[in-house]
């Protein structure tokens, strides 16, 4: 197949000019010959040329008002111009380019010398549409390879709780809905201008992503606990509040192999202080208040007001009703009272998700 020819513009006032280049351009390239700047600029319209042979010195509009009209046209930018000139004079060359020309060739001009040219200044440009062509390309191949990568992450993450989570009897969707929660709280928070300067600082994403670790300390917490059907001893329940504090250690673990520290650092604040209690009364660290890191206070909420609302081997589940009761009189106490205060106003939220995971369990 023939390749297709490439249209190149000759524009000069000068009919000499415009016959001997057509002469010499003709056997390779389809010339369109042009006896101004303007009628250049209107054949720019319907026509967009490879490159444009552009004389300097016309009569109404010259080569450098024209190739600043040229240059300013998103549509035209990017064609080369070389101008054409019958003066040899530096301050000239030096001002054409400055306007965007590519090169300059001086007027008469050399047949194979103006074919080279041309066929240079062709070249570069089909380079640059090749490297223009391969960035795309490139950047394509590298978002697609973040995506699986990211993808691969999350797959890894959710199987992780997800082994951790049926341990229990049956968990149910325990994970994604605390995930949910969490983004209606998050939300909110950002909403209502509350802790600002601390939901600021949080990367949403890794937030709802290392969320999801947080029980992963029960990996290190018995069977037999884990799995009883009525309600713990004192004992047994010693054991279970042994997962906080694991689960950071096996995050902290993570921390050496990786680089990705806020995905870990949120991880790590999930794990250990979901079971903090506002008043101190909390555990594995006994925090208070605000020494509790604000990702655990919310943690707290969507994690007890799931285990409220869903049914335990020990115990039905309660209306949605009666668990907003419940966290509303925790106020103070076990949970931090702003975030109780923005809960009693979104906690509809909170019933629409639970309602689509209708029938689900959850573990201790």
């Amino acid at each position: 197949m023939e390749a297709k020819r490439k249209i190149i513009f000759l524009v000069d006032d000068d009919i000499t000019s415009l016959t001997i280049g057509k002469k010499v351009l003709a056997p390779f390239y389809d010339v369109a010959t042009l006896n101004s700047g303007a009628v250049m600029l209107k054949m720019l319209e319907n026509v967009i040329p490879e490159l444009i042979l552009l004389d300097v010195d016309m009569p109404e509009m010259d080569g450098y008002e024209a190739i600043k009209q040229l240059k300013a046209s998103e549509k035209t930018a990017s064609i080369p111009v070389i101008f054409l000139t019958s003066l040899n004079d530096e301050e000239m060359e030096l001002k054409g380019l400055s306007f965007g020309a590519t090169d300059y060739i001086t007027k008469p001009f050399s047949p194979p010398l103006l074919l080279k040219r041309i066929e240079l200044h062709l070249l570069i440009e089909e380079q640059k549409k090749e490297l223009l062509f391969f960035n795309k390309n490139l950047t394509h191949m590298v978002e697609e390879k973040t995506k699986t990568v990211v993808e691969l992450k999350n797959a890894i993450l959710s199987t992780l709780a997800e082994v951790v989570e049926y341990r229990d009897e049956l968990t149910g969707a325990h994970i994604l809905r605390t995930q949910k929660y969490i983004k209606v709280l998050m939300d909110a928070l950002k909403d209502n201008n509350i802790y600002e300067q601390e939901v600021a600082r949080l990367d949403k994403e890794l937030v709802l992503q290392s969320c999801q670790l947080h029980d992963v300390g029960k990996i290190a917490v018995k069977d037999s606990v884990l799995l009883k059907p009525d309600k713990l001893s004192s004992e047994e329940f010693e054991l279970i509040k042994i997962h906080p504090a694991f689960g950071e250690k096996i995050i902290l673990k993570l921390k050496e192999k990786t680089t990705d520290s806020d995905f870990v650092e949120y991880a790590r604040i999930f794990a250990v202080a979901h079971h903090e209690r506002w008043d101190g009364n909390g555990y594995p660290n006994g925090l208070k208040g605000e020494e509790i890191p604000l990702l655990g206070r919310i943690m707290a909420i969507a994690d007890v007001y799931d285990a409220l609302v869903t049914d335990r081997p020990y115990k039905k589940a309660f209306s949605h009703e009666k668990a907003v009761q419940i966290i509303a009189e925790g106020k103070g106490s076990h949970f931090d009272p702003a975030l109780i205060d923005l809960f009693e106003k979104i906690n509809y939220e909170f019933e629409k998700i639970a309602a689509g995971y209708k029938g689900e369990t959850i573990s201790r």
